[in-house]
């Protein structure tokens, strides 16, 4: 099993979603990074699940604990080793389906794969596991907050309503982490009225990077493009990625290039990458998300033996994930932009030269 992810920023997370706790490891932060804890926290408390009608109902506080790489208040260079206890967990909810693959889950595929699963929950493919993604994406936030490198994340539609507006500053306050106001109440409407009826919905969350400098990006397998958007897929429940324009397939090559002036890039149709580099541009992504596949309706599957039978699941589950899971894409695209900004260091004699002198 492949628990790790980038090239230089590293992290390795660990645990199950009904074990005795989750926890990730960061390697590769440089020496002397301030990294607040209450920093990492918050990124942790806006994932947190049980805050309100429109996530699960399960209760965990998801307080971090940082265990090394941290001496008063900075990074010393060493792995910053953190981890999250679980304090909530049901596993007697999931007894009905010990040997029962559920319909949308990865209980078929993890049994086939390993011939073993833990069927709490899902144990290490359930979605619990991304909250150790967030901490290693606060770790990350810390390096991006001194070169004033901002992430932004909200939700740009919910099933087949797309926002008309994307409001970042809005997003924030938001309960679902709306980009448009006006479609906010309407997002929350159907979310519930799914949710009423033991369903679940899609939806879409836009990520917005500012402040990249130009050259981001290891072509040719390293793209800054497909790197971000390997980052979202490893996602629970993301099925696709677009960067960019999303109806840039709908254009002319004319309509669609970025024309250059001694300005600048008069449009920004590639999305802030050219080449699978970063060209000073917003860096633009949509992430789309399935429905969550925990419904409370009767479904037909198989059995472990291949029996057929009828199965209703029992649990807590979000009737969407697209709205904590934009927390989630945050905290990837900022390890992905950490991780790049140390590759770039490596690129240049004269980047070498200015560290080393000449």
């Amino acid at each position: 099993m492949m628990n790790s992810f980038g090239e230089i920023f590293r992290f390795t997370t660990f645990g199950e979603s009904h074990g005795l706790a989750i926890g990730v490891v960061v390697d590769g932060v440089p020496a002397g990074v301030p990294i607040k804890q209450e920093s990492i926290q918050a990124e942790l408390d806006k994932r947190r699940p049980g805050q309100n009608q429109f996530a699960t109902q399960r209760k965990e506080a998801d307080k971090v604990e940082i265990l090394s790489g941290v001496f008063e208040g900075k990074s010393t260079g060493t792995p910053i080793a953190m981890v999250i206890y679980n304090q909530n967990q049901k596993s007697k909810d999931y007894s009905n389906i010990k040997d029962i693959f559920r319909p949308g889950h990865a209980d078929f595929t993890y049994w086939h794969k390993y011939g073993i699963r833990d069927y709490r929950g899902g144990g290490r493919s359930s979605a619990r596991e991304t909250a150790a993604r967030v901490a290693a994406g606060g770790v990350a936030k810390c390096i991006l907050d001194e070169f004033g490198i901002d992430v932004l994340s909200g939700i740009v539609q919910v099933g087949d309503v797309r926002a008309m507006v994307e409001d970042f500053e809005y997003a924030i306050s938001s309960e679902i982490f709306a980009l448009d106001k006006s479609k906010e109440a309407i997002w929350k409407e159907k979310i519930l009225q799914a949710k009423n009826n033991h369903d679940s919905l899609g939806g879409v969350v836009k990520l917005k990077i500012t402040n990249l400098p130009i050259g981001l990006g290891e072509p040719i397998y390293y793209k800054l493009d497909n790197i971000l958007a390997s980052a979202m897929v490893s996602i629970n429940a993301v099925k696709g990625v677009m960067i960019g324009n999303i109806n840039s397939h709908t254009l002319s090559g004319k309509q669609n290039n970025d024309q250059i002036t001694k300005d600048g890039f008069v449009s920004n149709n590639s999305g802030g990458i050219l080449g699978g580099i970063s060209n000073g541009e917003d860096v633009e992504v949509e992430i789309y998300f399935k429905p969550t596949p925990s419904i409370f309706q009767t479904q037909k599957t198989i059995d472990t033996s291949y029996n057929e039978v009828d199965f209703t699941l029992q649990g807590r589950h979000d009737p969407i994930v697209a709205v904590r899971g934009s927390v989630v894409a945050q905290a990837m695209a900022r390890a992905v932009i950490v991780d790049m900004l140390l590759l770039n260091m490596t690129r240049r004699l004269d980047y070498l030269k200015k560290v080393y002198g000449e």
